[in-house]
């Protein structure tokens, strides 16, 4: 059957919703339309770039109608650079699409009857990212940073970017400027030859931290470095070296050197003080982290007589945002020099009832379950992927009265509640938490009870 709509024709559409990475939804002919940086109520000409069997793609030609929602955007980088999505939309517009986008992934995907989701909006919309990971490339002369290019691996340069802390661009620009004036190789994923690979910066409480990803250790004027950076950067704190020789595209390889300085940042998150290495998951989103982690707290209905266990605790600031409410805490996470970073800020807060594994979630689990531990309440904070069936398994042989489940994925939110839910679970509430504001992720807590027999 041929298709009813035309590649490279112009159609005028009414954006009507959104994707879940953040493209209008519209339709032409029967076909359903994505249009990226489209507003929900615009009425557009949109060029038709890509037909399939039954949707297509398209791009603005022109904004006949405005929508309400659609503002004036305030970075010249936007939309080529890929680091936000919704510079074009107002905030109110921004939380409305991901709490609709959380609420759906529950009802379809987990078929839970949800009517509602409320998203809590993010303390501040502009400069909220406590960490950076810029690319570099080489354009003439000049060694510049900034974020690829959607779908590609080309940088869109940036001399400062509105979700970043200001330092990160600062320190970012100290070191471009070092590798220009000492013709430092630049690394190319091609050939797999060069030197620089990326620029990594965290600000805290404790100032700031500057990493520098590498193919060696071996820098070229590296006192060089440090001056620019430290003269770019007044609160700097430390500089590291992390060596990744590996033909991937994960940013940190396995191996990291100090240069100068401290070799961790601290921060301080409720009241009690962490240190963070290189490698060590962390919020991003530090007022909003603090949030979230309440509402966590909140949900938890611990007491001295009850036990908790976190899974996947990075440095441990869940773990230790339990403790003082409970008995007993264990937390467990993969990352090795996590594990170290949360032990030492477990002494640092003066905290004795909380310990640490390092392992697999899943692994953890069942050994943590094969010692008798019967926590009241499991925290659940795992990657984008979401829980693997060892680790759900393991969480339900201990039975625990409470999970609450944090995600950065709704999907993954909803296949693993629906999982918890159908050997004995109820869900008791979801909730959308906007820790990436003016992009399409969005963070999602969901309370699960031992259903009533």
């Amino acid at each position: 059957m041929d298709n009813k709509i035309i590649k490279n024709q112009i159609y005028r559409l009414t954006i009507e919703g959104y994707t879940s990475d953040g493209s209008g939804i519209a339709r032409a002919d029967g076909f359903v339309v994505f249009v990226p940086f489209s507003a929900r109520g615009d009425v557009l000409d949109v060029k038709i770039v890509k037909v399939l069997k039954t949707h297509a793609f398209g791009i603005i030609h022109k904004i006949i109608e405005p929508s309400p929602a659609r503002q004036e955007v305030a970075c010249p980088a936007f939309p080529k650079c890929g680091g936000c999505d919704f510079l074009h939309i107002s905030y109110d517009e921004e939380l409305a699409l991901k709490a609709r986008r959380v609420r759906d992934c529950m009802v379809k995907l987990g078929g839970f009857d949800i009517e509602k989701v409320e998203c809590a909006p993010s303390p501040e919309v502009y400069r909220s990212r406590n960490k950076a990971l810029f690319p570099v490339e080489k354009d003439g002369d000049q060694v510049i940073f900034g974020f690829y290019r959607r779908r590609s691996h080309q940088v869109i340069a940036t001399s400062d970017c509105l979700i970043n802390h200001p330092n990160a661009s600062a320190l970012a620009s100290a070191v471009a400027q070092w590798a220009t004036e000492y013709n430092v190789p630049i690394y190319d994923e091609e050939s797999h030859t060069g030197l620089l690979r990326k620029i990594f910066t965290r600000h805290g409480a404790g100032g700031d931290f500057l990493c520098i990803v590498t193919t060696s250790r071996k820098l070229p004027e590296y006192n060089k470095l440090i001056e620019i950076c430290r003269s770019a950067c007044p609160d700097l704190c430390g500089i590291a070296v992390n060596v990744n020789t590996l033909k991937t595209n994960l940013a940190l390889g396995n191996r990291t050197y100090y240069l100068w300085g401290e070799p961790r940042l601290r921060d301080t998150l409720l009241g009690k003080e962490f240190d963070l290495s290189v490698e060590s998951f962390y919020q991003v989103n530090h007022p909003q982290a603090e949030q979230l982690y309440k509402e966590i707290l909140r949900l938890s209905n611990l007491d001295k007589t009850k036990d908790a266990l976190d899974l996947y605790c990075g440095v441990g600031t869940i773990t230790l945002s339990l403790a003082p409410l409970c008995r007993k805490v264990l937390g467990a996470e993969i990352v090795e020099r996590a594990i170290v970073d949360a032990r030492e800020n477990a002494k640092r807060n003066n905290i004795d009832n909380a310990e640490f594994f390092c392992g697999d979630a899943g692994k953890a689990a069942e050994e943590i379950a094969a010692q008798g531990f019967k926590p009241y309440t499991i925290v659940c904070d795992p990657p984008r992927k979401g829980m693997d069936e060892t680790a759900l398994n393991a969480v339900l042989s201990m039975s625990p009265e409470r999970i609450i489940y944090v995600a950065c994925d709704p999907a993954s939110l909803a296949r693993d509640s629906k999982y918890l839910c159908l050997r004995g679970y109820e869900l008791k509430s979801v909730s959308a938490w906007d820790m990436f504001p003016r992009t399409a992720n969005v963070e999602s807590i969901a309370l699960l009870c031992k259903a009533i027999q």
